[in-house]
């Protein structure tokens, strides 16, 4: 994407990549902060909500961790429309566990299956890795390389990773680099 060009016009784009994060960094806690606290019309209260996600900002740039991968803007969108499919499959596998709660059957249909993963880079394996855990009935005990080790409650549970939906789900979320 940077090809072709200079190392201080390389240098200008990241800093202004990293000034995108921080101002989308900042707006995200002020829009967090407000939720949580409720706090609109207290302006002394107000005012320290603001010196504090200043305060953040700033020590997550001195941190480094103002990024691509820390922060996550490019997923944005393509995330806004993976959450209600990834809602819905937990809703499914809720009752799914309840049910096997219910007819008291929970060790006959246990396993642990390798699940290999089509992401291409490593904030897409561990969205996806952490997509499974959120689903009840299956926990992703490793993630090495493209190789996701799962703990599947139900052997329905485990076909539903062996369809490869989610994993083809997280890789739309994850766009191209």
């Amino acid at each position: 994407m940077l090809a072709g060009i200079s190392g201080t016009e390389k240098t200008l784009h990241q800093g202004g990549l990293v000034l995108v994060h921080s101002v989308s960094l900042a707006g995200v806690l002020c829009v967090l902060w407000l939720l949580l606290s409720g706090h609109f019309h207290e302006p002394l209260l107000f005012g320290l909500g603001i010196v504090s996600v200043v305060a953040v900002v700033f020590i997550s740039r001195r941190m480094d961790v103002v990024d691509h991968e820390g922060h996550p803007i490019h997923l944005s969108w393509r995330a806004l429309l993976y959450w209600p499919w990834l809602l819905w499959e937990i809703v499914k596998a809720n009752i799914d566990v309840a049910r096997v709660l219910i007819e008291r059957r929970m060790s006959t249909d246990i396993s642990v299956i390798n699940v290999k993963a089509t992401q291409k880079s490593e904030l897409g394996r561990v969205i996806y890795a952490n997509s499974i855990t959120l689903t009840p009935g299956t926990v992703t005990i490793a993630l090495d390389d493209d190789i996701l080790t799962v703990h599947a409650l139900t052997t329905g549970a485990a076909e539903g990773l062996n369809t490869g939906e989610m994993d083809r789900r997280v890789t739309a979320v994850e766009g191209t680099s």
